[in-house]
């Protein structure tokens, strides 16, 4: 990839580089990062659904309240 210089293919290898521990960490232990991912969508959906945050302490005081 390195020699035949195509720019598309370098991002890829850099990318891989730069994850190459987790991408390991999947095949060896079966490990993903799938519940924090859905977490952050309840937390965004929960977001959307309040038409955004204007008082951070009570945002973060009903997201502990709904989803602790």
């Amino acid at each position: 990839v390195e020699e035949a210089g195509f720019t598309s293919f370098s991002t890829l290898r850099k990318t891989i580089m730069h994850h190459y521990r987790d991408i390991l960490n999947y095949f060896d232990k079966r490990s993903t990062n799938a519940a924090a991912e859905s977490f952050n969508a309840k937390i965004k959906n929960f977001r959307v659904q309040l038409r955004g945050v204007k008082d951070r302490s009570f945002f973060l005081f009903r997201l502990t309240n709904l989803f602790a």
